[in-house]
């Protein structure tokens, strides 16, 4: 009869203990669905942080050229205006077409559109490297989710394990202990 007072006084204890479990877990469930509620809400702001990166980074890049390519031709136009008549002297007294400054102008033009080009190319690179950064980041948050829905199929498992593993060993227990109280009797 002890046996039985105390197996009901501990199933009651268990039992309590199980329900200030579960409500600190439904607490802290609660909280998760919160905070990342709170998360979600953010996103756009994020997607709005990120398109506007982009565009300003486009934006900047095409300043930068235009920029760029308006301070070359006032160089080339003062160049020109200045050398131009001393060259062309020059050319005349030894016939040579490399010098000449038309062909200078159009070799330093080249040379100002492929920089501009370099650096639109470089923005470019620069966006495909943050794309492919954030799916790394995204695939990366994928394989945590799906390793930790594991981890925690584990642990149920195992705890599973135990709880029946020492379910089986008091019932073997109280088997035998009813057995050696019937025995002296």
């Amino acid at each position: 009869m002890p046996w039985c007072l105390y197996n009901s006084m501990a199933s009651n204890k268990e039992v309590k203990n199980t329900e200030t479990i579960n409500i600190a877990l439904d607490e802290t469930k609660s909280t998760v669905k919160k905070t990342t509620d709170e998360a979600v809400k953010e996103i756009p702001r994020f997607t709005k942080a990120v398109n506007e990166y982009q565009q300003e980074t486009i934006q900047a890049t095409k300043d930068i050229a235009d920029n760029f390519l308006d301070s070359q031709k006032e160089v080339i136009h003062s160049m020109q205006s200045l050398w131009v008549p001393y060259i062309e002297n020059v050319q005349n007294s030894y016939s040579s077409y490399w010098g000449s400054p038309q062909r200078v102008t159009e070799n330093y033009a080249r040379a100002v559109s492929n920089v501009t080009d370099s650096t639109i190319v470089a923005t470019r690179l620069a966006n495909n490297v943050l794309f492919a950064t954030m799916d790394a980041w995204k695939n990366s948050i994928q394989h945590a989710r799906d390793n930790a829905k594991e981890f925690s199929r584990l642990s149920t498992n195992v705890a599973n394990t135990f709880e029946n593993a020492a379910r089986d060993n008091l019932r073997d227990f109280s088997t035998r202990e009813v057995q050696t109280h019937s025995g002296r009797q």
